[in-house]
């Protein structure tokens, strides 16, 4: 090494060190902003937790100061002071809530105050960060079970065995909230883990469908999970709105928390069965014994009933000989559940058919088909599967006031019909309806597939005639998919015109008397053309679609209810009464309608 070389390595080291020994007297020396104060992280979402931070800080000497927050990249996005005289050791406290002085919220992010010196002349930008955090901890329910599964656990469950839910659960003060989703309008909060948060490593916790030691009732239940972050911001497992779980038309939710509470089911067939002929029923007793009882719908009379009871989850039952509507009653020891089995004839018996709104049966129908808490109806626009059993007291939504009272008086007037459901006219499966002369509708048929709405216009169109005696009908459709077509999907909303061009008002609940004001086809023929004692109503506003008025009974107002519209060759008829069922029997000017209508359904075109 050189003379030259040795002196320049010596010169590195003695700067090395004389810069050393300098950084260390700076270190070491009291710095001019002493007793600098921020909360490290806050969460300004207008929750009541960690809104807002405060810098708080003092001067060893007096100074006029700027103080701005600066973003990562050293951007001022908020002045908190201009030209703010501090006396020394006088402490100076700063608020912020996140937002730029524009008043915008700011990107959440980490950001450091800014100070400056007017006096000295400097800037200094100190070390300690705030870190603006308005994201959730997002938890996640993994899995209900003993085992995971595709739809909803069971409860109570074989042996005793509670639900487990495993969970993912980011932050801490963990809980777990149990919500009855198939109730009310919103979501009921049942129970919850606890006052005390769950530990913050807990990854599950039970539930055995109890509150207080007592069984809950059947229905349909969602495990909501929730954790706090550092934060303070709560995330929730679902989607909430003040801390209620929201159902949003359309959507599913995320993940599979539902626990379906169920003592007693029944699922029959969503086919109508042929008369004489086998079908399987599915029970779900949860390991009860149950017995069954068979009867005609308006009926008191058990026409068959088990001979013993058993545990069995299959019910081989042989369809009744004549065509109707039965209600299979299955009990045990402290519960019973009724369901409605669609029988059928092997062979088309008279010329008017009897259609069953089995869409809007299920449509309605409050279950959890795939286990993500939350009922699967068209009504709330989430997919249902056509087969499966009905929640409560197992009837579908409104039968004992709408299908039911239509088929006591067609039995008890001993009409000859046939029968079928909309979703095997849809499936292809039963009688055609070139086999018939008029259809009619027996009941709120809400949904329906477009082909199957395409076939109802051909039908009128070529001289049939159908008679709708639902309210809310013909106006939505949905897509009947998947192997066996046994997939509901894609429900629309209403159109204001129905399938037959019915320009129709929503249900107004105001008591009316009804007049005959028009009848070019006698549909009024036989009784006085009064209606008196309507206490609810769904108005046709107009006729669209090349629909004709040919009958018409109006209220006081002069609104048009009771319609009846040539389509083509044939005819549609509504009567726009929502219990028009209900007064089949003690009102006669309903009952004469009725007869009038069977009539027009009876006659071929050419007898018109």
């Amino acid at each position: 090494m050189s003379t030259l070389s040795r002196a320049v390595f010596a010169a590195l080291v003695v700067a090395t060190f004389g810069a050393f020994f300098v950084a260390q007297r700076l270190k070491n020396e009291p710095t001019v902003i002493q007793n600098f104060y921020r909360l490290k992280v806050f969460s300004p979402n207008s929750d009541g937790r960690l809104d807002r931070t405060k810098f708080t800080f003092l001067l060893k000497q007096a100074d006029d100061v700027d103080v701005d927050l600066v973003n990562a990249g050293g951007d001022v996005v908020r002045a908190l002071a201009d030209d703010r005289t501090m006396r020394p050791y006088r402490a100076l406290s700063l608020p912020w809530d996140g937002t730029d002085d524009a008043g915008r919220p700011v990107p959440d992010g980490v950001y450091r105050a800014r100070v400056t010196l007017r006096r000295e002349g400097r800037s200094i930008v100190v070390p300690k960060s705030v870190r603006k955090d308005t994201a959730p901890p997002r938890p996640r329910v993994l899995s209900v079970g003993p085992e995971s599964s595709e739809a909803a656990e069971i409860l109570p469950a074989r042996g005793g065995a509670p639900a487990r839910i495993r969970f993912d659960a980011p932050g801490r003060r963990r809980k777990v909230t149990i919500w009855r989703t198939d109730g009310a309008a919103v979501p009921e909060r049942v129970t919850s883990s606890g006052v005390t948060p769950l530990p913050d490593d807990a990854t599950s916790w039970e539930w055995a469908g109890t509150v207080n030691g007592r069984r809950v009732r059947p229905g349909t239940y969602l495990a909501v999970v929730e954790s706090r972050d550092e934060a303070g911001n709560i995330g929730f497992s679902v989607p909430v709105r003040d801390g209620v779980p929201r159902l949003e038309f359309g959507r599913k939710l995320p993940g599979r928390a539902g626990i379906t509470v169920r003592y007693l089911g029944v699922q029959p067939p969503s086919n109508p069965v042929i008369a004489g002929e086998p079908a399987d029923v599915f029970v779900d007793s949860r390991g009860e014994p149950w017995r069954y009882t068979l009867r005609r719908v308006g009926e008191a009379q058990v026409i068959r009933r088990s001979a013993r009871s058993g545990t069995r989850p299959r019910l081989r039952l042989r369809a009744p000989r004549a065509t109707g509507v039965y209600l299979l009653e299955v009990r045990t020891r402290l519960r019973k559940v009724r369901v409605p089995i669609v029988v059928q004839a092997n062979v088309p018996v008279g010329r008017v058919l009897v259609v069953l709104p089995w869409i809007t049966w299920q449509g309605r129908n409050r279950v959890d088909d795939d286990g993500d808490g939350r009922p699967n109806t068209l009504a709330a626009g989430v997919g249902v599967r056509a087969d499966r059993l009905f929640a409560g007291d197992g009837l579908p939504v409104d039968f004992a006031i709408r299908e039911a009272p239509v088929l006591s008086f067609l039995d008890r007037t001993r009409r000859d019909y046939d029968l079928t459901t909309d979703i095997a006219l849809a499936r292809g499966v039963g009688p055609k309806l070139d086999e018939f002369t008029g259809l009619l509708i027996a009941g709120d048929a809400r949904w329906l597939p477009a082909r199957l709405g395409a076939r109802l216009r051909r039908f009128a169109r070529g001289g049939g005639t159908v008679v709708s005696l639902g309210t809310e009908s013909l106006r939505r459709q949905v897509d009947l998919v998947g192997e066996g077509r046994q997939r509901l999907v894609r429900p629309t909303n209403a159109t204001r015109a129905d399938l037959f061009g019915a320009v129709l008002r929503p249900v107004e609940r105001t008591p009316t008397e009804l007049t005959v004001a028009d009848d070019r086809i006698e549909l009024f023929a036989g009784d006085e053309g009064v209606f008196p004692g309507v206490t609810a109503y769904e108005a046709t506003e107009r006729l669209d679609g090349g629909a004709r008025l040919a009958a018409d009974a109006v209220t006081t107002q002069g609104r048009l209810v009771i319609v009846g519209a040539r389509i083509g060759r044939g005819l549609v008829v509504r009567t726009g009464i929502p219990d028009f069922a209900q007064r089949l029997t003690p009102r006669p000017e309903s009952a004469a309608l009725m007869n009038r209508l069977w009539v027009l359904m009876s006659r071929g075109v050419g007898e018109r």
